[in-house]
């Protein structure tokens, strides 16, 4: 599950990027960044060892 995590966080970063150089509102960027973020947060997360 964590390297789908990641892969996801991958596209959705690379999204805003390309986004950001066809000059797209800055929310729009700011969304998509925050949930590429927020998915790999969760992505290493996953690989923490559960104690």
């Amino acid at each position: 599950m964590s390297i789908a995590l990641l892969a996801l966080a991958g596209v959705l970063l690379g999204g805003a990027w390309s986004l950001r150089q066809q000059g797209k509102s800055g929310v729009t960027i700011g969304i998509v960044a925050a949930l590429g973020v927020l998915s790999l947060i969760a992505g290493v997360l996953w690989l923490l060892p559960a104690d």
